[in-house]
């Protein structure tokens, strides 16, 4: 096992890192008091191809993995500046359309994905589902060559930024029930002999006749925004089919459906982990910071184990979560899908846990003043609390592990 990474790696790491920190917390978090979206530093992330490092070089991308642009991920919200979005778009939708898409939904969507000049949400939260594709309400019938989609979606986040959103519906299924309740996004159980409709993803323009949105008020300090989503008959052509179709009846996107779910979930949990790592670390940072220099009865207080333990402990957590985050990465650019999905799982939960950990005691240790803004911890709170929900709940998780891993009976 090589723990060292590559010098194309060490170089990306810094190049990222160097660039988060021209912006910084204040930026990010100045953008989104203000109800706005930090587009100069996407443009600019784009510009030096970092948002696609994962795309294939043929569509304009770095031709790397999800290893890369996990490191993006981390080395932006180390510097205060997670960007959502680039769990969303390049490593969920570029995933997807660059495994499961036609080559003309390849040419047409990955070398946006690779500059920044395109965003693609990704919508699958139910209100009444959750993420259970098994019980998806959204559905999408045949009507010609269209499609027509009805259904809702909430807690998509960032549609207000892009021009499209990868939705997932099911479609009548005339084969035979498939699907693992274990390996699906939110844990859910197999479906019966009556509920065969299958998973499939279609690519819908977010200004679509028949799609509307409502904002959701979150408290949480993001320049991204969280929607709820209803689709009224939206008609959709044949092409907007992930994986398409030769012709109305042929089977090669719907077939595509679940294993194209499945492409974009492992990368995402990936680089939600490696987001939250870095949050993390840039938590522990500043509060490594003030307490080797705020100084009380004639000592810094980081000289109290009182104070230096809980750090340590944090931060001992964080680098834990990192080394399964890498194994993550790294099984999954392998080809190793269902190594990867066990280790992506418990990446996702031991970043979620160490993040919120680590920013608890950092304001902690600011004490009074890790409350207010201009200390740049407690703006992080709101975010590190959903990390331990989103995308996929801690005990969905622990599920997922007491099943797979342990062997334990199913509880649902």
């Amino acid at each position: 096992m090589d723990f060292d990474p590559t010098p194309e790696q060490r170089q990306l790491r810094e190049a990222v890192r160097a660039l988060g920190q021209r912006y910084g917390h204040d930026y990010f978090v100045t953008k989104a008091k203000a109800g706005q979206h930090t587009t100069e530093l996407w443009d600019e992330a784009g510009r030096l191809g970092y948002l696609g490092v994962n795309i294939p070089a043929e569509y304009g991308g770095g031709g790397g993995g999800i290893t890369e642009l996990a490191i993006v991920c981390e080395e932006l919200a180390a510097t205060g500046c997670p960007l959502l979005l680039l769990v969303v778009s390049p490593a969920i939708a570029g995933t997807v359309i660059g495994r499961h898409g036609t080559e003309a939904q390849r040419r047409t969507f990955l070398p946006g994905l690779a500059d920044g000049s395109l965003k693609i949400a990704f919508a699958i939260t139910e209100p009444e589902a959750g993420s259970n594709f098994h019980r998806l309400g959204t559905v999408a019938r045949r009507d010609g060559a269209d499609w027509v989609l009805s259904g809702r979606k909430c807690f998509i986040s960032g549609v207000d930024e892009a021009p499209y959103v990868l939705v997932v519906a099911r479609v009548p299924d005339d084969g035979p029930a498939e699907g693992d309740g274990a390996t699906d996004r939110g844990g859910g159980g197999r479906p019966t002999a009556d509920e065969r409709l299958r998973p499939a993803l279609f690519v819908v323009p977010t200004d679509a006749p028949g799609l509307t949105m409502s904002k959701l008020e979150m408290e949480i300090v993001s320049p991204e925004n969280q929607w709820l989503l209803y689709f009224d008959d939206v008609r959709l052509p044949g092409d907007a089919l992930i994986g398409g179709e030769a012709e109305p009846g042929d089977r090669g996107g719907l077939d595509a459906g679940l294993p194209a779910l499945f492409a974009g979930l492992n990368p995402e949990r990936i680089t939600v982990a490696a987001m939250s790592a870095g949050t993390g670390r840039y938590a522990i940072e500043r509060a490594s910071t003030y307490t080797a220099t705020r100084r009380v009865w004639g000592r810094p207080i980081g000289a109290h184990q009182g104070v230096s333990h809980p750090l340590a402990h944090a931060a001992a957590q964080v680098e834990l979560a990192r080394l399964m985050i890498a194994k993550a990465a790294t099984l999954y650019d392998a080809g190793r899908d269902v190594e990867a999905g066990v280790a992506a799982n418990l990446a996702k939960y031991a970043s979620a846990e160490a993040a919120a950990l680590a920013v608890d005691t950092a304001i902690q240790v600011h004490g009074g003043n890790g409350m207010t803004t201009d200390y740049g911890v407690a703006t992080l709170l709101g975010a590190v609390r959903a990390g331990r929900i989103a995308p996929v709940s801690r005990e969905m998780i622990l599920n997922f592990v007491a099943q797979r891993v342990l062997g334990q009976p199913r509880s649902y």
